[in-house]
């Protein structure tokens, strides 16, 4: 990255991808670019004496190989991503990582289908490793929290359950989400910070003690509702001096606090969260379904988290955390 001025770097980025989406050689040289800057190097031993195959019109191979002097091995710019292993052309994985990275709420595999023209089978599992690119290993992450208060809360997704389901009694609930297929998604915010998510089953204490424990910093200030389910499981978390579980009591209209220290209680970065993770399911993916609900977390907790960055720089991050990660179309099904 250029030092002194980065957002020429960018704007070559943003400039680029016109093409990017439109010229196979174009494509395959932006992700190049991306990957490896101007130092190239075999993916296979790291080492950097490797060079472009060329064929005998003095072209680039028309498989775009690369071929290493050290260890001999044959590789492109796809290997060891998770574009791996993949038919598509890079442009159409150029425009898939620029509509994802650039779009606030998402972007559909149907436009992905109708704009590259591909089916909508592979337009689908292309955007679902594009999501697995962006997902995070959250046990290799620091902990939330610290100096900075977190918000924790839950929400629920998915709409009313089909008549069938109704009929054989596999729906069960309470209070008004009684005859409801709603999936609960609980999330922790650090209010200037990112934000952690998982799909969890029911929200009960024993599936919120161990996400809370591992991402929220021992003896940190916590935001949550009113509801029973957090003071047990965060108690080990907020029990140091400097700690401290503070509650907002949403039954009674009571959304933000200013406590007497001069901080402010309540969750509303949380649920602003969930409100563009909600509008994104409603308004450009209309219904997901609960096994894949994860993913969509993913990619909405990366914009998220990435929100002070630019389309450019966060579509060459979204590339660069493309690389080690590989899925298959077995694990995207189920």
């Amino acid at each position: 990255m250029n030092k002194e001025h980065p957002e020429l770097e960018q704007s070559e980025i943003i400039k680029n991808i016109p093409l990017a989406c439109a010229d196979e050689t174009t494509a395959v040289e932006f992700f190049e670019k991306q990957r490896w800057g101007n130092s190239p190097c075999c993916p296979h031993c790291q080492h950097a004496n490797v060079y472009k195959m060329e064929g005998r019109d003095g072209f680039r191979n028309k498989r775009y190989l690369w071929r290493c002097r050290q260890c001999g091995d044959q590789f492109t710019v796809r290997t060891g991503t998770v574009y791996e292993d993949s038919r598509l052309p890079l442009k159409h994985w150029a425009f898939a990582f620029w509509r994802a990275c650039s779009s606030k709420k998402g972007c559909s595999a149907r436009e992905i289908q109708r704009q590259c023209g591909i089916s909508y089978k592979s337009a689908l599992f292309l955007m679902h490793r594009v999501r697995f690119a962006m997902s995070e290993d959250t046990t290799t992450l620091p902990k939330l929290g610290g100096n900075v208060p977190v918000e924790a809360d839950e929400t629920y997704i998915g709409g009313k359950p089909r008549p069938s389901a109704l009929r054989t009694g596999r729906i069960a609930g309470t209070g008004y989400r009684k005859d409801s297929n709603k999936v609960p998604v609980a999330a922790m915010v650090e209010r200037g910070g990112n934000v952690r998510t998982k799909v969890i089953p029911q929200v009960t204490q024993g599936n919120l003690r161990h996400f809370l424990a591992q991402n929220i910093a021992v003896g940190s200030i916590v935001n949550t509702d009113q509801s029973s389910v957090y003071h047990g499981v965060l108690y080990p978390i907020v029990k140091h001096p400097i700690g401290r579980h503070d509650v907002v009591n949403h039954s009674k209209l009571e959304f933000s606090r200013r406590n007497a220290d001069g901080t402010i209680s309540g969750v509303n970065h949380a649920e602003s969260f969930f409100s563009l993770l909600k509008r994104g399911i409603t308004g450009t993916f209309h219904a997901v379904s609960p096994q894949h609900l994860h993913r969509y977390c993913d990619e909405f907790s990366f914009r998220w988290n990435t929100r002070k960055l630019n389309d450019g720089e966060r579509l060459a991050l979204a590339v660069k955390k493309s690389i080690g990660k590989h899925l298959v179309y077995a694990d995207s099904t189920c």
